[in-house]
Parts: C-alpha cells; sequence; structure tokens
C-alpha cells in the first residue's frame, strides 16, 4: 500500500506539471488531449504553468508542442509565476539557452529582467549562452530593473567577469550605434516633410528660419536621448503675429501647430482660433469661465487669438473692460506649458496689447512681421494654390495653362490691381480671382467641347477676368 508521500509524488509525476518537469512528452500530450483546458493551468505552491515548468527544465520538446498547440485556447507566453517571472524568466533565469530562442521566436516579451536573471545564471554557472542568445535578439542591454541598475551593473570588478563583461559592453555600443543610425534616418525624413510644408509658405524668410531651428534642435535632441543622453524637454515660445489681415497670419498658425506637433514639441496639432466674442461675456463673472474654457480646449496645442488688440479697450474707461479680463486669464496660464499662444493683429493696434501688461514681453518673446504681399509673392501663392488644392475644392482638377508662368501672373496682379487694393486684400485677392477664373473659363466653354485639357485648364485670360470682376 503506498504512503501519503508515495501517493503525493505519484500525483506530481502524473500531472501536467509533472510531465512538463520530467520531459515526458507523450504524458503531456495524452493529459492535455484528454482536458485541454489544462494548457494553462496553475500549480498550487508556485503558480505556474506547463509552459514555465517546461521551459525552465529546458524541455525544448514539450516547449515546442506547447507553444504550437492547435487548440481553441492558445498558451499563455506572458503568464507570470508567484515572483511575477514569465516561462522566457524562467528559461533565462535557469540558462536554458535552448527553451529561451524558441520562446523568443514565438513573440515573449524580451524585456530587461530576462536579460539580468540571464547575467545573474551567468554569474553562478561560469556560462554566457542564454546571455549571448538574448543578446542576438537585440534586448536591450540599457534597461534597468527595479533598483535602477543596468545587467552590466550587476557584474563585480572581481576576476572571472571579464567574458562577459565585454560581451555586454561590445553589444551596448552595437545598439546605442544602432539607435543612433535609425535617428538620423527619420530625423532626416521629418526634417523632409518639414521642408515640404514651409515651402508652401510665401515670403516671411525669419519664421521659417526659426521654425528650421526649433525642428532641427529638436530632432537632434531626440537623437542624443537615442544615444543616452540626458536633455531637457524644450518649450516652444508664446509669439505675436503683426500684420495686415490676408498675410497669412492665420494660415501660418495651422501651419506651425501640424510642424510643431510633427517634431515632437507640441503633443497634438489642434489650433485653436479665438476672438473678443469667443473669449469675453456680456456681464460680470462671465468673462472668467468662458475664457477657461477656451484654453482648457487648446491645452496641448495653440490658442491663437486673433485681433487681439480688441481686448483692450481704444480709451480708458471707468469701468473695468472684460476684454482686459480675458487677458489676464491668458497671461496666468502662459508658464504652464500647457499651451502655446500667439497674439495676431495689425501691427499699430497690437502696441495696445503689448503695452496693457508688464509680463506681456516677458511671456511672449518672438515677435513676426507679416509685411504685405508683393504682386510676384501673390502670383507665387497663386500657383501654390493651384497644386494643392483637396478633393472638395472648386478647383480640383483644374489646372493652369503653360501661359501662366510666375512673371506672367505677376505682370498681370500689377497691371489689374491698384496698390491700395493689393495692400487691403493681400493673400485674400487670390481665391476670389481663381474662382471668377473657373467662372469665366466655363463662360467661354462651349457644349460640344470634349478635350479634356480645354475643359480644365485656366488661361491667362481667365484670370485676367477674375481680376476685373474683383473690382
Amino acid at each position: 500500500m503506498l504512503g501519503p508521500q508515495d501517493r503525493t509524488r505519484s500525483a506530481k509525476a502524473t500531472s501536467i506539471h509533472g510531465y512538463a518537469q520530467s520531459g515526458d512528452l507523450l504524458g503531456l500530450q495524452k493529459k492535455l488531449q484528454d482536458n485541454p483546458s489544462l494548457l494553462n493551468d496553475r500549480n498550487a505552491v508556485m503558480v505556474q504553468t506547463p509552459l514555465h515548468v517546461s521551459a525552465g527544465y529546458n524541455n525544448t520538446e514539450i516547449v515546442k508542442f506547447l507553444l504550437n498547440w492547435r487548440g481553441s485556447e492558445k498558451v499563455e507566453l506572458e503568464a507570470k509565476n508567484m515572483y511575477g517571472e514569465t516561462p522566457l524568466h524562467m528559461a533565462a533565469k535557469n540558462g536554458c539557452n535552448e527553451a529561451a530562442p524558441l520562446l523568443l521566436d514565438h513573440g515573449a516579451f524580451n524585456g530587461m529582467t530576462p536579460l539580468h536573471l540571464a547575467v545573474w545564471y551567468s554569474l553562478r554557472a561560469e556560462n554566457c549562452l542564454t546571455v549571448k542568445t538574448l543578446l542576438e535578439y537585440n534586448v536591450d542591454c540599457s534597461v534597468k530593473d527595479n533598483e535602477g541598475m543596468t545587467p552590466i551593473n550587476h557584474l563585480t570588478q572581481g576576476p572571472g567577469n571579464e567574458k562577459l563583461r565585454e560581451l555586454l559592453h561590445w553589444h551596448l555600443e552595437e545598439q546605442r550605434k544602432r539607435r543612433a543610425t535609425e535617428a538620423c534616418s527619420e530625423t532626416k525624413t521629418r526634417m523632409a516633410e518639414l521642408e515640404e510644408a514651409i515651402s508652401n509658405i510665401v515670403g516671411l524668410h525669419e519664421l521659417k528660419l526659426q521654425l528650421r531651428k526649433w525642428a532641427k534642435g529638436m530632432l537632434l535632441d531626440e537623437k542624443r536621448r537615442a544615444l543616452g543622453l540626458k536633455v531637457a524637454a524644450r518649450r516652444p515660445p508664446h509669439m505675436a503675429f503683426l500684420g495686415n489681415p490676408g498675410t497669412g497670419k492665420t494660415m501660418v498658425a495651422r501651419i506651425l501647430g501640424r510642424l510643431l506637433h510633427m517634431v515632437g514639441i507640441l503633443p497634438t496639432d489642434k489650433v485653436t482660433e479665438v476672438q473678443r466674442t469667443d473669449l469675453v461675456g456680456e456681464f460680470v463673472g462671465h468673462t472668467g469661465p468662458k475664457t477657461r474654457r477656451k484654453i482648457k480646449e487648446a491645452e496641448g496645442g495653440i490658442l491663437f487669438v486673433d485681433e487681439a488688440y480688441r481686448l483692450i479697450p481704444m480709451q480708458k474707461a471707468d469701468d473695468k473692460d472684460y476684454g482686459l479680463e480675458a487677458l489676464e486669464e491668458i497671461m496666468s496660464v502662459m508658464d504652464s506649458g500647457k499651451v502655446v499662444v500667439i497674439f495676431a493683429g495689425y501691427s499699430e493696434p497690437m502696441k495696445r496689447v503689448i503695452d496693457s501688461n508688464e509680463g506681456f514681453c516677458r511671456r511672449v518673446t518672438k515677435f513676426f512681421y507679416f509685411g504685405d504681399f508683393s504682386s510676384e509673392e501673390l502670383a507665387k501663392i497663386l500657383h501654390l494654390k493651384m497644386n494643392n488644392q483637396a478633393e472638395d475644392s472648386l478647383l480640383y482638377s483644374f489646372k493652369l495653362h503653360p501661359s501662366c508662368s510666375v512673371d506672367a501672373v505677376t505682370e498681370l496682379i500689377e497691371r489689374e490691381t491698384t496698390e491700395k487694393q493689393r495692400k487691403e486684400m493681400n493673400g485674400g485677392l487670390v481665391d476670389p480671382m481663381l474662382v471668377n477664373a473657373r467662372e469665366n473659363l466655363d463662360l467661354r466653354l462651349d457644349f460640344d467641347c470634349a478635350e479634356m485639357d480645354d475643359l480644365l485648364t485656366i488661361t491667362l485670360e481667365d484670370l485676367q477676368a477674375g481680376l476685373r470682376s474683383l473690382s
């Protein structure tokens, strides 16, 4: 008759965990076929699955069978035992050099702990094979454990560790070089995207130079971090855009939002556009909450305050103007780093805003002047618009006739508009000019016209008619 201890040993030997430990593949297969729910069964003490046990004992045939199990339930690669160890951890800490790559090939997470455990095993067993295997799968040599130590930090300076230290150092340097190369390639791609976006801005050379400085600095910081260097996060400055209507202030703010997000300076690319009516309430106590809601909406991106000078009264009155309250609310959050604020408006009236608050120039450190567009710049804007039409645009698929060169359109604008008209409309002249030109194209075409080019080509004659319609 079997005693209690004998019965315990017999039960253990015939359990699925017992088969996983002993390497009895046939016994484990039969057990699973009889009861597939045992695939991820946990044992009583260590809370380990059969995959934990087989990986920890380097029983590779059982590991393979469990990983390739075709039942409705799949083996849990990242299951954790009572110590928080996965099957890969078990293989690593026990130096199971054949089981570890099987788990890695099936997508087991190769994070920091397996390499730490493999290093500890190598120190005890003077066997680097498992460390080499993990490093061949490009596990990160620089990650830290819960105590803030990297795998190489666990090596003492004593004899016997030279080979292991040399192995880790070599892979650490190789990983740093690889990260730097990847960061450099990504940086070049993103800078090319930035240059493409900047190419759609006509004029504004100072602003474009500043954009390049911000973008390049931010992308170089990413490379520095990829090499393991510690650099502080950058914070974009608050700005003022000064200039007449139609000079591109709102358009540039939208592009700026996309660019600053693209290079990682802002967490989102949203630009919240507001004017006095969006911020200022009609009664006492309304302005603060109204302004704060808009600020909250803009967090993570840009708050673009158009016609900002309207927040400041033309003359001092006895009662406090609510616009000043809105400005003070905005100024109060500008040091938080949660939002970038751009104040925009005519150059002369904006002086009221600058003079209204002694902290304005301390917080708003970048001032950009948007000059009136010349006839040549308006011609360039026209070409850019025609080359970048959205699908829902009235001019999508239309094109300019070869005779509509930048020089020809420049001469046309100069001839058909007055300086006063150009100064008042600026870039706002281009869209109605093109819409009118398309209408003229429709007017001069016959219904029996079947040539695709004729149906879609805007000529210099059409542009001329479009300008004359504006007068």
